[in-house]
């Protein structure tokens, strides 16, 4: 039998660890739903915000993105910072190193939980909760019209996937972020023996900013002394995008490394 993976060892160890992670992360779900729900029933309100439309004269929805990005940002965060928080407890770490499988498919076990199930079911939600508001609100709208002539134009409301469907282009280079976020407080839970998420955010804050200053002062060195002579610029940037991809898929793969 290989020592170092083995499929029937790998999904067995998947079930062991469900009973000691599943329960955490069922009532983490719940809480997101609920959060999710209470931002949606407080932005939707069509009495009160039916006067609101965008440019295309739908019901506005633009809060959706950043409670997308922030509510995203702390559940996966949040779900990679504890899954190996039990190693700062001898008597759990003791149980796990009992456990009768390999080091690599732990981690792989681990890198399954906190990166592909916290994403996927984190987006499932959102849809579904997207989609049902979204639904809601359009039987409103319509009762509305019915008895109210000068609501007419108003043309309802798009589910999230409709409303940024010409910007997926764009959005496609940043599908490893998520990834990259969980990869470092994954991190952050094994280094860190407490308070995992705080020590992982404060260094996360520590080391954006020192590496944003590194990067403005070599700018600026670089371009010290030069005088622009061509004021147009390229409207194609899927270069930079493509550059942007390629880095964040290397470092999520070096914290994965380093967490291993």
């Amino acid at each position: 039998m290989n020592n170092t993976f083995n499929i029937n060892r790998f999904g067995l160890l998947l079930k062991r660890q469900w009973l000691d992670f599943g329960k955490i992360y069922l009532i983490s779900l719940l809480v997101i739903a609920g959060v999710l729900v209470a931002s949606y029933a407080f932005n939707t309100n069509v009495p009160r915000r039916v006067q609101y439309l965008d440019a295309q004269n739908y019901f506005n929805m633009n809060f959706r993105i950043p409670v997308f990005l922030i509510v995203g940002m702390l559940f996966i965060s949040i779900v990679a910072s504890t899954y190996f928080a039990y190693l700062g407890q001898k008597s759990k770490a003791i149980m796990d190193l009992l456990i009768p499988a390999s080091v690599f498919e732990k981690f792989l076990a681990g890198i399954f939980y906190t990166a592909f199930v916290s994403i996927s079911s984190y987006l499932i939600i959102f849809y579904l909760t997207d989609i049902s508001y979204t639904a809601y609100i359009n039987s409103q709208i319509n009762a509305l019209k019915a008895v109210n002539t000068a609501a007419l134009e108003i043309k309802g409301a798009r589910t999230f996937l409709t409303e940024i469907a010409p910007s997926q282009e764009v959005f496609s280079y940043f599908f490893a972020m998520p990834f990259l976020l969980t990869s470092i407080y994954l991190l952050g839970s094994i280094y860190f023996n407490r308070f995992h998420y705080i020590k992982t955010t404060v260094s996360v804050m520590i080391f954006s900013g020192v590496a944003m200053y590194i990067i403005s002062e070599v700018s600026d060195l670089i371009t010290k002394n030069m005088v622009m002579v061509n004021h147009s610029y390229r409207n194609d940037k899927s270069d930079v995008l493509t550059i942007i991809l390629l880095i964040t898929i290397l470092l999520t793969l070096v914290f994965w490394t380093i967490a291993y």
